[in-house]
């Protein structure tokens, strides 16, 4: 499909503690099955988010080694076993800060583990619901490796409010998720939106806003080459912002897909 790259597995290779809205009936240890799934060469570019303290040193290594990019999140794990993730081959932070064990002076838990690593790279959810614009500030001032992640769900685009997940209710309010319990399922944030953001709430200059949401994720996917950023020779896989930093237009591989106006 044109502009997919390839896919995420979010789960189901999670901590029950940090499942979030997963359904705790899918969280399961890694098999040798779900390996040979991760390791296909048909499915694009793979990234899978694991706990640490649920999938071994040596299974990270394993699909490591096969080309999957491993992240870690929706986990509960130590500093020290977040970091010996990281040696394994780990590259990535799942939405760092949400449903992970956090920071505090005498466990650094998993977001101490992402913020002290200059090599790794953290995705986080710029709404301002899942992140507390001071949080997000440490983060971009600890390392320069941060990228914008979404984290949207079916709502986003449209004026929806309401949506199944599950056999669950997910109800929407602005670019707000959650369900029945108020637990955040989601958001219904867009990229431009995250930018915008970033742009507005934090001390974040407008190039490191628009890397975070393009040129970074290239890197971090090892795509850079071909995508991320506007260069002869690369993808024509573009937006044309207006004054507002408003979506006016929208090509994918050169093809126009979005016209505001059309």
């Amino acid at each position: 499909m044109p502009g997919v790259l390839g896919i995420h597995f979010e789960g189901p290779h999670l901590a029950a503690a940090k499942k979030g809205v997963h359904n705790a009936n899918f969280i399961r240890h890694i098999s040798k099955q779900d390996i040979a799934l991760f390791c296909r060469k048909d499915l694009g570019k793979v990234v899978i988010t694991v706990a640490p303290e649920n999938v071994s040193t040596e299974v990270i290594g394993e699909l490591v080694s096969e080309g999957v990019i491993v992240c870690l999140g929706h986990s509960n794990a130590s500093y020290e076993q977040a970091c010996a993730a990281l040696e394994a081959g780990a590259t990535g932070f799942t939405h760092l800060f949400n449903a992970m064990s956090s920071m505090n002076s005498r466990a650094p838990g998993m977001v101490g583990a992402a913020l002290a690593d200059q090599d790794s790279w953290c995705g986080m959810i710029m709404d301002g619901i899942h992140v507390h614009p001071g949080a997000a500030q440490v983060a971009l001032n600890a390392k320069q490796n941060i990228m914008l992640v979404t984290d949207a769900m079916p709502p986003v685009g449209s004026d929806k409010k309401s949506f199944e997940l599950l056999g669950k209710t997910i109800q929407r309010e602005g670019m707000q998720l959650t369900d029945e319990h108020g637990q955040l399922a989601g958001s219904a944030l867009d990229m431009a939106a995250a930018v915008r953001f970033c742009q507005q709430n934090l001390v974040c200059s407008d190039v490191r806003a628009f890397n975070m949401a393009s040129y970074y994720p290239a890197k971090f996917l090892g795509l850079d080459d071909e995508i991320g950023s506007l260069q002869v020779g690369k993808q024509a896989s573009m937006v044309l912002l207006n004054e507002k930093g408003e979506v006016n237009m929208c090509w994918v591989d050169g093809v126009k897909v979005y016209s505001k106006h059309a």
